[in-house]
């Protein structure tokens, strides 16, 4: 089992650290006056244990216990840390995703839960004189600098090469327009054997609502501009329609199979299973979800992205401190450590994203992963445009979405309620 520490409210008070690995009853005392920094994520196996070995450095030589608490999605990991926030026991290191909106919060003021940075960064406690400026960008507000992300990614698809090449499907071309994404898959799935299925069924999942979003943008009709909503319930009909369609031709797992995988990461992921060819995922998730399988993943853009410039690159894995945090200067020297140094970015390789610094960019460079990700980037990178910002409440949206969509998925709600029940949806949390 995955070597992580994991820390309890009680034992942060009798400075006790018991570690998950693979013998529960094992426990160590943290020396007296050291300190103990807890960090809230969310991710799979892989990334817990990369995590816990780059950490394992860190610990060694600065003394100060870093006590990751993991979920396994991102919903899971923001009410945990929200409920305990409003009980006064949150971790003292929150991840993010690239915005600032899954607080709660409006995405221009994260005050209201993180602590300012800047007081690290004048002391030298955290280094950024060589982070991207885009990346300092992306968690400064108002002048303020509130969080770091460990780096950049895009969406895309992943698909087995490997799968494709046994059954002697088509490969594809990694830029498509819908209606050649739609004949692909077709032509996949005629090769596939029996209970496995071209597309994992990303129309909505409990933890991301990314899929609806591409497909809203490059079809004109964003869920949010910042001001103002220009879905419609036609448009969000369409959209449930294109994946009743697939679901009818036997292109995506029947409803009830594909409630058997939450898709939040490799370690539930169909394509993982073997259920499923193609899923969605962001650049970063190409590493673990490859370290999952011995077959060969490789990437393609999302449909319609030369035509519409639809895919984005963002911020991921954004990292700031709980503005309550006990240990917030420790706190610091280890999100400077996650940022700057190479051999944490060794250890990870990608995974948070494509490393906003020069030296940990070339600590990953010689990865073949990370080549792999790059030849993407290279062309998706050409037809990206900017993102459109979060929607207010956009932890609640995607919960709401996910329940809408089963229902229209399991054939309780048809296309066109659901897309209307959307659209309630939207104008409730945007009011």
């Amino acid at each position: 089992m995955k070597r992580i520490i994991l820390l309890l409210a009680v034992l942060v008070v009798a400075s006790t650290v018991i570690f998950a690995g693979g013998n529960r009853s094992s426990a160590t005392t943290a020396p007296a006056g050291a300190s103990v920094v807890r960090w809230s994520f969310w991710g799979g196996e892989n990334r817990i244990r990369n995590y816990q070995r780059g950490t394992d450095i860190f610990t060694e030589e600065t003394g100060i216990i870093v006590a990751g608490e993991p979920a396994p999605g991102t919903n899971e990991h923001f009410q945990k840390f929200l409920t305990q926030f409003a009980g006064g026991n949150a971790a003292d290191i929150v991840q993010l995703g690239g915005y600032f909106t899954n607080l709660g919060v409006d995405d221009t003021d994260p005050s209201p839960y993180l602590l300012p940075l800047d007081q690290f960064t004048r002391s030298g406690v955290l280094d950024i004189t060589t982070v991207d400026t885009g990346a300092i960008a992306a968690g400064t507000r108002g002048g303020v600098l509130y969080a770091l992300p460990m780096g950049t990614n895009m969406p895309c698809l992943v698909y087995n090469r490997s799968l494709l090449q046994r059954v002697g499907a088509p490969l594809p071309n990694i830029s498509m327009t819908w209606a050649e994404f739609e004949t692909w898959l077709t032509a996949v799935q005629a090769r596939l054997p029996q209970g496995t299925y071209a597309i994992t069924d990303n129309g909505s999942t409990a933890s991301g609502s990314a899929f609806f979003g591409y497909w809203a943008g490059q079809n004109g009709t964003p869920i949010w501009t910042g001001t103002q909503t220009r879905m419609t319930a036609a448009a969000a009909q369409q959209y449930l329609e294109l994946w009743a369609r697939w679901r009818t031709a036997g292109l995506v797992p029947p409803a009830a199979v594909a409630a058997d995988y939450a898709e939040t990461n490799e370690s539930s992921s169909s394509l993982i299973a073997g259920r499923t060819a193609v899923c969605y995922i962001y650049t970063n998730q190409l590493i673990n979800y490859q370290n999952a399988t011995q077959d060969a993943l490789d990437l393609i853009e999302l449909p319609n992205a030369v035509a519409s410039n639809g895919l984005w690159s963002n911020a991921s894995q954004m990292i700031g401190i709980n503005k309550n945090s006990k240990n917030a200067e420790a706190a610091a020297k280890y999100i400077n450590f996650r940022i700057n140094d190479p051999r944490a970015w060794a250890i990870m390789g990608a995974d948070p994203g494509t490393p906003i610094t020069p030296s940990t960019r070339a600590a990953v460079a010689g990865d073949e992963l990370t080549r792999r990700i790059n030849a993407y980037l290279d062309v998706a990178g050409r037809h990206a445009s900017p993102p459109n910002p979060n929607i207010p409440n956009d932890s609640e949206f995607n919960s709401g979405l996910f329940l809408i969509y089963q229902q229209v998925a399991y054939g309780r709600v048809t296309p066109a309620a659901g897309g209307q029940q959307i659209m309630d949806l939207i104008t409730r949390l945007t009011r």
